[in-house]
């Protein structure tokens, strides 16, 4: 990572900034985009503190002009790009009968439309440098999640975009990551948007059982050294792709009765 670019949508809190540090302590140089300004100043003297070379965008993934912005930014600050991660997300808890249907919007705006965009426009620099194009996605991309409707169809279409996406680019040396962490602590939940669409507020799981976003950090930032195509993390997350393949039935009876654990009240 010596010198290599690395572009972080969503970098200022949770996996995406726990992957700037990584990224950074690398040797990378490291842009990050967030919506919130305080953030990213926080996060801005974070990397400085580590004496991390770094640049800060404000912009919003699910509009096309604010990510090719934080591409042009990019490039006009240290003339290149070798990494982009899609990292930026939110997600959502609560049953489809009750979803109002901005909130499936949202989701798919900003998880999928957001890498959408910013991989177009970072595409040309990708290709000058055979980088890699990393999607920060989920086990809801592999196995619908009840409760998460529009979070795992985002996450679904992410994953058929990269897979096209790879598929086309083998000629011409771009690396595609699909990156799956699995549950991870970090402050997605707390930010999930409800059936109305406002913020969930506290988390319905137990963070301190789940793998850190440091951790997570690692692996991915080994997966892009090495070049891997996939990357899934947790046991539970392996063992549910796993069993969704081979025993599919059984799966919906599982992952049903792992998520009415979470409130008494949330039954689907």
């Amino acid at each position: 990572m010596k010198n290599k670019v690395v572009l972080i949508t969503g970098g200022t809190s949770g996996i995406g900034r726990a992957c700037a540090v990584a990224f950074g302590q690398a040797g990378a140089h490291i842009v990050v985009t967030g919506r919130d300004e305080k953030r990213l100043q926080e996060t801005a003297r974070h990397l400085a503190d580590l004496g991390i070379r770094h640049h800060t965008v404000r912009a919003d993934v699910g509009v096309a002009a604010d990510s090719e912005r934080a591409v042009q930014e990019t490039i006009a600050t240290f003339g290149r790009l070798d990494v982009l991660l899609n990292n930026a997300g939110i997600s959502m808890r609560a049953r489809f009968q009750d979803v109002d249907l901005s909130v499936i919007e949202r989701l798919m705006q900003t998880n999928f439309f957001g890498t959408v965009y910013t991989t177009k426009f970072a595409l040309p620099h990708l290709l000058a440098s055979k980088g890699s194009v990393v999607g920060i996605s989920s086990i809801a991309g592999y196995r619908g999640l009840p409760g998460r409707t529009g979070y795992s169809a985002s996450k679904f279409a992410m994953h058929g975009f990269l897979e096209a996406l790879r598929t086309e680019l083998l000629p011409q040396g771009v690396h595609v990551l699909l990156a799956c962490p699995g549950f991870t602590a970090s402050n997605i939940r707390q930010v999930a948007l409800a059936a109305d669409g406002s913020a969930q507020g506290e988390s319905p799981r137990d963070e301190q059982k789940m793998m850190s976003s440091e951790e997570v950090a690692g692996y991915i930032l080994e997966a892009v050294r090495q070049r891997r195509r996939d990357l899934v993390l947790t046991g539970q997350g392996k063992l549910t792709v796993f069993l969704n393949k081979w025993l599919p039935s059984l799966t919906d009876k599982l992952v049903l009765r792992h998520f009415r654990k979470e409130e008494k009240d949330f039954e689907v």
